[in-house]
């Protein structure tokens, strides 16, 4: 796995929020949802103590590319949508939330929420980086 697709982990007490960069497609779902837990010119960027446990989780939700994920500390981590939901961009970029195994280079892997590539020129296959015009 490279550098831009490697999960960084912050955490606190009542949940560990994990961040895989090289999937975030800048939808600003977190930023908007919770200001003060994420805040791009800080650094660490996500300041899990800065709000509740369910609060965050549920904003994390909202992150269509599934860059972030998270665990609570009772073991309990995002549920799939059922049913399963797959929406398509007028850019080809394939959106889709529920019970997924997607197969990657490094092997197959467990989703819940991830935007694929539409036109095959995504350099972190299968999910969509914005470098081919399915991004755009």
């Amino acid at each position: 796995m490279s550098d831009r697709s490697a999960k960084k982990a912050y955490k606190s007490e009542s949940i560990t929020v994990t961040f895989e960069a090289g999937r975030c497609l800048h939808a600003t779902e977190c930023v908007r949802g919770l200001p003060e837990v994420f805040d791009t010119a800080a650094r660490p960027w996500i300041r899990p103590d800065g709000a509740a446990a369910d609060r965050l989780a549920e904003v994390v939700r909202r992150c269509p590319s599934g860059a972030l994920q998270y665990e609570l500390a009772d073991g309990r981590t995002d549920i799939p949508e059922r049913p399963t939901r797959i929406t398509h961009s007028s850019t080809g970029q394939l959106t889709v939330r529920g019970e997924l195994h997607v197969d990657t280079p490094e092997g197959p892997r467990a989703e819940t929420r991830v935007v694929l590539c539409g036109c095959g020129q995504t350099r972190l296959q299968p999910y969509c980086d914005h470098s081919g015009p399915c991004g755009q």
